[in-house]
């Protein structure tokens, strides 16, 4: 992997990363783009350079993290809500992953299965995006009980499928359950850290060595900043953007995006 490829591949980690668009589908696809085999080693490096979009998040997230933090130490009670529900919702997907990684891998990480995921998801926002929330039932984050959390966690499972987005089924999960828009993007980037963080160090035990071996520090080094400076600007402008409109835009993204990439693979592009 030359740094250009890696740093190609590290802008499109984080540019959709948090955007509920599926940055897996997104990067499988731009290997393939970039004449990158699949492989183990490509399979981790696109997880592994999840760890800059982290860092992003832990930038812009700073306070609600410390109040976590002091949640965990007995001395806020929010914060000790918010740690437990994140936990709760964390699960299910860390269960399913590692009790059924290697099958997932083999089934779904492919162009077509990335195809119908996007196309399926995007007609979810297109269809529930302008839905009005119902009177009364905007809840704040500090407000999202266990039954509600544990339910998101439930629905992460569906981004194991590439394509999916976790970001996308757990913001629409999270509106489900009765939070706010802006409550259940935050509740998604926290859920973000907690779910990358724990696939990253999992892929890096697995594959870290055959991912080194294969493409370097360097290439891993560029990845991680180029998906840092990336997802750092992408959450931003999601979290301003989101402040005026509604979901459509990323329905319409993954439809168009479903339909490209299909093309490509018909026309044997790619």
């Amino acid at each position: 992997m030359d740094l250009w490829q890696a740093l190609v591949l590290g802008l499109v980690e984080g540019v959709t990363e948090f955007l509920p668009v599926s940055s897996t589908g997104h990067l499988l696809v731009t290997q393939r783009l970039l004449g990158i085999a699949q492989t183990g080693a490509s399979d981790a490096y696109a997880i592994c350079i999840q760890a800059g979009a982290i860092a992003a998040v832990l930038v812009l997230y700073t306070r609600r993290l410390r109040q976590l933090a002091a949640g965990l130490l007995g001395r806020d009670a929010e914060g000790r809500r918010l740690a437990v529900a994140l936990v709760l919702a964390f699960l299910p997907a860390a269960v399913v992953g590692l009790l059924f990684d290697e099958p997932i891998e083999r089934l779904l990480f492919g162009p077509w299965p990335v195809v119908a995921a996007w196309f399926v998801g995007g007609l979810a926002i297109l269809l529930l995006a302008r839905r009005a929330p119902r009177p009364g039932r905007s809840l704040a984050l500090g407000e999202l009980t266990a039954g509600g959390a544990l339910l998101i966690g439930l629905a992460q499972v569906l981004a194991l499928w590439p394509g999916t987005s976790r970001s996308l089924v757990s913001i629409l999960a999270a509106g489900f359950v009765g939070l706010s828009l802006p409550a259940a993007i935050e509740f998604s980037f926290l859920l973000g850290l907690i779910t990358l963080g724990a696939a990253t160090g999992y892929k890096l035990l697995g594959h870290g060595h055959d991912m080194l071996a294969a493409y370097g520090l360097a290439s891993l080094a560029a990845g991680f900043v180029a998906a840092a400076v990336a997802a750092l600007l992408a959450v931003r402008w999601m979290v301003a953007y989101l402040a005026r409109h509604d979901l459509s835009l990323f329905g319409w993204w993954r439809l168009l995006a479903a339909g490209v990439v299909a093309g490509l693979l018909l026309a044997r592009v790619i």
